[in-house]
């Protein structure tokens, strides 16, 4: 399933200068198997990445998004090698916007700039075009973070400031924070899919509205669970590891509870021969206008056609408004 970039619709990110499809490839499962964070997906060979990185690439995403946490640089790395080796033979496509998030557990705002040069080694000398403060626990202030932030916008180290997991008092305040510098928060990237509707909730998504602010939507599909594999044959549950049945709330109660979006979701796939996880994703695009893009992360090939897949269409009015009834009965 390839199609040419040019036909995906770029939306901007945040207010930025950045275009971005509104998907782009989530990069956490190239940690090598490394790490605390990265040991939560087995180690992908190089030819699996290529390939992944590939043919998303080729279908129309034209961002990536890793970090330092994931795998420590390893997933940087595997990206970087990859996109080196997409250059070597030519491809257009070989060098995709980057995102990437410093890990501020334990440390203090110093560490964004004395860090800065790591990054962008395992990123092979490429530029971030996002950087993103992977969490809000440091040992630092927001404050003295958005000062490290800015300093690196102005030394060209990076080119724009996001967030990641902020409240929205501290989304508010880095971006009020960066004005002062006369810079803008750029996006907040946080949990959200159908199954999970926090941030509808606790007003991150009005605040992010408000100010002009991107959600970069991860774990979009619920770590498997809007592709409806686990309702259909709940057999594959026991397959996964303990740590990710808990992440993705798996139980007989949660599939039982989700079943009629599930449904929805299957009903709709078969008007537009799309998966459900596909009409999931699309939802998750199209549902809040271009406030929102999301970041599929794709373990093998074909997650990657499928992702890319999911930009091929869009819902009705009706059909988006069909699926948020239906995910709010879910979530209840």
């Amino acid at each position: 399933m390839e199609q040419n970039l040019t036909t995906v619709k770029l939306r901007p990110l945040g207010q930025s200068s950045l275009s971005v499809s509104p998907l782009g490839l989530g990069c956490w499962q190239f940690s090598r198997g490394k790490g605390l964070v990265g040991s939560y997906w087995s180690n992908l060979n190089e030819g699996d990445i290529l390939e992944i990185v590939r043919v998303s690439l080729e279908g129309g995403m034209n961002w990536v998004d890793t970090a330092e946490v994931y795998g420590g640089g390893k997933s940087e790395e595997a990206l970087a090698q990859v996109l080196d080796e997409l250059r070597q033979e030519g491809s257009p496509q070989a060098a995709p916007l980057i995102a990437t998030k410093w890990w501020p557990l334990f440390r203090t705002a110093g560490s964004i700039t004395s860090t800065i040069e790591e990054r962008i080694g395992c990123l092979g000398g490429r530029t971030i075009d996002l950087y993103q403060i992977h969490q809000p626990f440091s040992l630092s202030t927001i404050a003295q973070e958005m000062k490290a932030m800015a300093g690196l916008v102005k030394a060209g180290k990076i080119r724009y400031v996001g967030v990641s997991n902020y409240s929205a008092k501290q989304m508010v305040a880095a971006h009020r924070l960066l004005q002062q510098d006369g810079l803008t928060l750029v996006s907040n990237q946080v949990k959200y899919n159908l199954l999970d509707r926090a941030i509808d909730r606790n007003g991150i998504l009005e605040a992010a509205k408000e100010h002009g602010i991107s959600i970069i939507a991860y774990s979009p599909l619920q770590q498997g669970l809007l592709t409806g594999r686990f309702h259909h044959d709940p057999a594959q549950i026991q397959a996964l590891t303990r740590s990710r049945r808990l992440m993705s709330g798996l139980n007989e109660k949660s599939l039982a509870r989700s079943r009629p979006l599930i449904e929805a979701l299957d009903a709709l796939g078969r008007k537009y021969n799309a998966t459900s996880g596909q009409i999931a994703l699309n939802w998750l695009i199209h549902y809040h206008g271009d406030t929102v893009v999301a970041i599929p992360g794709a373990s093998k090939v074909r997650h990657a056609e499928e992702n890319i897949g999911a930009m091929t269409f869009q819902l009705t009015a009706d059909e988006l408004e069909q699926l948020n009834e239906a995910s709010w009965a879910a979530v209840k």
